[in-house]
Parts: structure tokens; sequence; C-alpha cells
């Protein structure tokens, strides 16, 4: 079985439909950026069309678009160069990671106390969409409506890339977002989303249960870790010595105790009030309330421990006669329940990414439950800033 491939130009001109490839493979990720690989033969009709900067979208999904970033021909297991192209692609998301959160030009961050999608919505709109300097222009981007979804929290940042920003405000609110292809009106669509609850506890929907027992997964795989865990931040601030900021965010004692360093001087103590107009002399800066600087501090605490929660995740291979259909009772970003009654693990958890197969041999649906296994850029990351905290302390 093998879904037809659409190509367009960023200006959203159609320049092909192909289903001759060898194999498609496409992962979808709720809070970061998917990819996409396709392998067909250099011969095949339109192949040739496949190059860098086209954009890619299988059948008629337009919620998942792949910009073409990179091609190469294949060498078999012999060493020999074959007659196959190999196409990697990421989701139309990746435009956001071609751009760094600049702050406004009269403050050190941009500082914003909102509902998460309105932060990552701002952060969208002053960097992508209508930011200062017009050469930072995404074109043909745009948002969907903010329906102001997700907890209030504050966050700031400061030349991050946008889309690890996103990243980060979907692993601590549970929000998605996408980029998504609007053909008629010639945009990107840049949306927040909010998966269902489909769990057994819930009365509202049709639940979704994947377990083996159930015949709706064909194998399942389970990972309960704590050897990235954190569950105590001490939050420094601003101040030298013992006069320096510190604020403790969480409560467990003993063993139970897993403590990081945050080191948060950036979130400022005072204030410089807008100027009225009326005076010559540039405003003083004036204290902060103190609770408004502990509650930032709070904040950031809890936003780096979310980095670094227990690991708990299943992935399991869906089978292809299963009684839950994706994209039909199930969809990413969902909250459904998973169970391997022979292991003793039922987990209510959400569909982070999912994997599509397509070649002659069939589809393959695989399902990845509650955050994967860090990748190794991601451990790195953490290694680099907590070593960049250390120099600092």
């Amino acid at each position: 079985m093998r879904i037809p491939i659409r190509i367009i130009t960023t200006d959203f001109q159609l320049v092909a439909e192909i289903d001759n490839y060898e194999s498609l493979l496409i992962e979808s990720s709720w809070g970061g950026i998917g990819t996409c690989q396709l392998k067909i033969n250099r011969h095949m009709k339109y192949a040739n069309e496949l190059i860098k900067g086209r954009i890619i979208f299988p059948g008629a999904e337009k919620d998942k678009p792949y910009i073409i970033k990179h091609r190469e021909i294949e060498v078999n297991e012999r060493g020999k160069i074959s007659e196959n192209w190999i196409i990697k692609a990421v989701s139309l998301k990746g435009l956001l990671a071609q751009r760094i959160t600049m702050p406004p030009v009269d403050k050190a961050y941009d500082y914003v106390n909102a509902n998460v999608e309105t932060i990552m919505r701002g952060y969208v709109e002053r960097n992508a969409i209508s930011p200062t300097d017009s050469d930072r222009i995404i074109p043909n981007l745009a948002q969907s409506t903010n329906e102001g979804k997700g907890p209030q929290t504050i966050y700031q940042t400061r030349f991050k890339n946008l889309a690890d920003e996103l990243s980060e405000l979907s692993l601590v609110s549970g929000l998605g977002w996408n980029v998504r292809l609007d053909t008629a009106a010639q945009r990107f669509i840049f949306d927040v989303l909010e998966g269902r609850d489909l769990t057994v506890n819930q009365n509202t929907l049709p639940p979704v249960i994947f377990s083996p027992k159930f015949n709706s997964l064909k194998q399942l795989s389970y990972t309960e870790s704590e050897l990235n865990y954190k569950n105590t931040a001490y939050v420094a601030g601003q101040g030298e010595g013992i006069e320096r900021r510190v604020v403790e965010v969480g409560a467990t004692s003993g063993l139970n105790r897993h403590e990081i360093f945050v080191d948060a001087r950036d979130i400022a103590e005072e204030v410089t009030p807008e100027d009225d107009g009326n005076s010559e002399t540039p405003n003083d800066p004036v204290p902060r309330p103190e609770q408004d600087v502990i509650n930032d501090l709070i904040a950031r605490g809890n936003q780096n421990l979310a980095e670094y929660d227990q690991e708990e995740f299943m992935e399991g291979e869906v089978l292809q006669k299963s009684p839950f259909v994706y994209k039909e009772d199930y969809d990413l970003g969902d909250m459904v329940t998973t169970r391997n009654d022979d292991w003793g693990i039922t987990m209510d958890a959400r569909i982070t990414v999912i994997r599509e197969s397509y070649s002659a041999s069939g589809k393959a649906v695989e399902v990845t439950f509650n955050e994967s296994q860090p990748t190794l850029i991601n451990v790195v990351k953490r290694s680099i800033k907590q070593s960049a905290i250390e120099l600092r302390r």
C-alpha cells in the first residue's frame, strides 16, 4: 500500500503527484519537529521534482507538510551506488527553527505572563510573522485564532531557537503545535493544539485502550527510568554571595529527593516605568514587588524540572486490524490508556510521536506514548546548559 505524495512549491504551485516510490516513512511529533524519508528510483516519473525547498505532503493531509532539506544517492550493502534517491524532509514546523527569539528593542528579554497558547503565538508573531526587522519575516506564514489554551505561566526568552522554545512550552503545558498548509489562502498556518482525553477514566468520548490483550497492538515496549530525574530545584535570582535571592521549588525528602541548581539571574528585580512623554530624562528603575519576583523564580524552576521528569513511556506497533483506526478513533496528541496485564502496567499517556511507513508490503503505524528516551543531542544540550550554570556561579 502506497499513499500518494503531492509535491508543491513554496508559493503553492502543484508540481506533481507520485506513488511510485519504494518506501516512505513519516514521523509526526506533538511537541517537536517531525521528519519524512522517501526512497525512490531516480528513473521514476517525477522523481527529478523531489528537490530541496519543495514541499511534500501525503494525500490530502495538509496538516502534514514536509519541506525537502536533503537528498542523496543510496549506496547498497556492497558499497555500490544504487539507482535510488533518498529524500529527507522536515515538517514545516522546521521553518520556525530558522529563527531565534529576539527581545524587544527596549528590553533585555521578551517577558510574558499569560496562558501558554498566547505566549507561543506571541513569540511566533514577533519573530516570524511581524518582526521589527522585515528580513526576518517568513513569507506566507499566518496564525489561526487564539483560543487561550493552556495554563497561566510566566516565560521569558532571549536569543533562543524559536522552535526549541515552542517545544519547551509544549512540554510544560501538554499543548502541541503545528504549521499546516492552507492551499486556498496560500498560507502556512501556525496552530496551537490540544489533544482529546480518550482514557478509560472519562465518559465523554469513547475510550481508546492500547493493549496486546485487546488486539490493538502488535508489539509493545515499556521503559521506566529516573536516570535523568530531578524533582527539587534551587532557583537563584539576582544578587551576589549570601545576598543572592534563592527559592526552593519542590517538596520531597530523603532518598526520593533529586536536586538541581537553576541559574535565573536574568529575572529582573527592578523595572523601568514607561515614559509618559513629559520627562526629558529617562525614568529611573523601581523595585518590582517581591512576590512577583518570587513567582517568576518559581515558574522558572518548574519549567526546568519539567525537562528532568521521570521517564515512563511505551512504544508499540498498531495492528492492521486494530479496533482503533488512526485519524478516526485516535490521533497525535490524544490521551489514551495503555495496558499490559502480564507486566501489571496500566498507564494513561499522551500520544507524542506517530510513525507511518508505506511500502509495497503494506502500511505500518508505530506509536510512542509519553516522551521517548532523550536523544543524544538533548542530553548534550542539558550538559552544556548545566556546565554554563556552573561557570557563572
